[in-house]
């Protein structure tokens, strides 16, 4: 495993891998390509099993996988928690070798901000909602510093987990707007044995906060078992919203940032009195709630288009 700290010897590194061509074939999205492919999985670190999903993905779909470790300065807001946010080089390099991963790619602010950036890259409507309404220039930061990591990596796979699903359909969108030459590979939620999704901030979280935060994951069942039934999937949206609003507020500790019910990727609001049933797009249930001052993200995604497509 390659550890690279500047931008100049991972272009090098990386093109030098091309060169070299393929060891064999991989298959991507269902093809056999002889092709050489990089797959890329940024992340801001203090990486856990869902990260190590992520890596494992695309050992499977490419020929290089490169990690990338950086807490973005420009994605966090004035009063978030960049100082504080958690970092531990040595375990997160051992997660990376475990994996497989071949470049771990570490750069310094100054190596990828070296003067005051004057471009950001923002994706308008998508980022109206969500997390992009309650932390206001975070995806500008997210888009920005994902499309300077593409263009200095040039991936043909980018690996992202759904549990940020607003993060992927940004992207996604970014990409074919922009014509980037990379594929984003959805990945799903990994979650602990008791439900919590896998985060990095779960370790701000007090004993009974984190017991408290499983309500987040008792909710979004409860949208899968609804979902599901043949009966009860006649539950409109604002039923829909109800249930899980009083889930998560039979936790004391539950501060509610959002509740919302969307199309997904599109992110449109849905009709408070439409049946699910009768919605014809793919679904998505996000939540973002505060266990004092842990602010944690969750969702599900009712694959709805899918299913129709099938019958």
């Amino acid at each position: 495993m390659i550890i690279v700290r500047e931008v100049a010897q991972l272009r090098k590194i990386i093109a030098e891998r091309r060169q070299l061509g393929t060891s064999g074939t991989k298959k991507v999205h269902g093809s056999t390509s002889l092709q050489h492919k990089v797959g890329f999985v940024p992340t801001m670190g203090y990486l856990h099993e869902g990260h190590a999903s992520l890596m494992h993905k695309a050992r499977e779909m490419a020929d290089t996988v490169v990690l990338s470790i950086f807490v973005n300065p420009i994605q966090f807001g004035p009063n978030e928690d960049l100082d504080s946010y958690p970092r531990d080089e040595a375990r997160d390099l051992e997660v990376a070798r475990r994996e497989g991963v071949d470049i771990v790619f570490l750069p310094t602010v100054a190596e990828m901000y070296p003067q005051p950036t004057q471009t950001k890259i923002r994706v308008s409507a998508l980022t109206d909602r969500l997390c992009g309404a309650s932390r206001p220039g975070h995806f500008d930061g997210v888009t920005t510093v994902v499309a300077k990591l593409f263009n200095m990596i040039g991936p043909d796979l980018a690996f992202f987990g759904m549990k940020d699903a607003q993060q992927v359909a940004v992207l996604q969108q970014m990409v074919t707007d922009l014509n980037m030459n990379v594929i984003i590979v959805p990945c799903p939620i990994v979650r602990e044995a008791d439900g919590l999704a896998l985060s990095s901030r779960n370790v701000y979280l007090s004993a009974e906060q984190r017991e408290q935060a499983l309500v987040l994951s008792q909710s979004l069942r409860k949208v899968q078992e609804v979902s599901e039934d043949i009966v009860t999937n006649t539950i409109t949206i604002r039923q829909l919203h109800q249930m899980v609003e009083s889930t998560i507020t039979s936790s004391p500790l539950a501060d509610i940032d959002y509740i919302e019910i969307l199309t997904f990727p599109g992110l449109e609001p849905l009709l408070p009195e439409q049946r699910l049933c009768d919605v014809q797009e793919d679904v998505i249930v996000a939540l973002a709630v505060k266990f004092g001052n842990t602010r944690l993200i969750d969702n599900i995604r009712i694959q709805k288009a899918e299913v129709l497509s099938h019958v």
